[in-house]
């Protein structure tokens, strides 16, 4: 790829960026066999060309510093370090545990979800289209990189999913009307699950209530529901934080696996 062809980002292009020094550096860690290279703005701070140079080198990533290009691709004016990466596809661990998008819409729900994920040790992601583009910036940049420490596959449908995965699981649609409130049981050992949420606005439509066992997170009558990205976060910490916290124990990415 010639840096002169590098442009604004599009859906149907093969590269998309990551924005910002922190991002950036997630990927150059994570994911450096898939970067074309790192656009540098003369703005970027002493410190963080030191660091592109050194982490560049051992991954023999180039750096191209470009200001004209940099501000060009990228979408805020303090952003001086860009990633330019190679879209990939993944394939999910049918051992482990999903957390399961249908129909998600906003870039930023699904980047804060996705770091949430890693925070919590669920490392593969099913999106149910049609969804929010997986590889826009927005949502590069909502998970603070995080994304290149996932794994995650696009299904045409529900059906399409739980046809290849949901005979090895458990799964727990989260939906306003579930049958049982959240914290009221116990997920069953040895067992992988799947947390499924629905779309920011429609939630989950009521055939799911007849996919495993719904839940509803009880809260107060003053609003309709909380918001996806907050849903979410609540619906991970039980599954996989709250006894580690009990139990004393630090969470680590290795913490949450089916003896949950």
């Amino acid at each position: 790829m010639r840096v002169n062809d590098i442009k604004k980002y599009r859906k149907k292009d093969i590269y998309s960026y990551s924005f910002g020094s922190f991002p950036t550096f997630e990927l150059l860690q994570n994911r450096p066999e898939i970067l074309e290279c790192i656009l540098a703005h003369s703005d970027a701070s002493a410190e963080i060309q030191d660091k592109l140079e050194q982490e560049c080198g051992r991954a023999g990533v180039k750096i191209v510093y470009n200001d004209r290009i940099v501000e060009k691709v990228r979408d805020k004016d303090n952003c001086v370090i860009v990633g330019v990466f190679r879209k990939y596809i993944c394939a999910l661990d049918h051992n482990e545990n999903h957390v399961v998008l249908v129909h998600p819409g906003d870039a930023g729900n699904l980047g804060t979800i996705i770091r949430c994920c890693v925070g919590f040790g669920i490392a593969n992601l099913a999106v149910i289209e049609p969804a929010v583009d997986l590889f826009h910036p927005k949502v590069i940049r909502a998970s603070m990189g995080a994304i290149f420490k996932m794994k995650f596959a696009c299904f045409p449908h529900f059906g399409v999913y739980n046809q290849e995965f949901g005979e090895e699981r458990e799964s727990y649609p989260f939906m306003l009307n579930g049958a049982y409130p959240l914290g009221s049981f116990k997920h069953p050992e040895n067992r992988a699950f799947s947390l499924i949420f629905g779309n920011e606005a429609s939630g989950l439509d009521a055939g799911f209530r007849a996919v495993g066992k719904s839940v509803v997170i009880p809260h107060a009558r003053t609003i309709d529901s909380l918001n996806l990205s907050l849903a979410t976060g609540i619906g991970l910490y039980e599954f996989c934080g709250k006894r580690q916290w009990e139990a004393g124990g630090e969470l680590s990415t290795e913490s949450c696996r089916k003896d949950v």
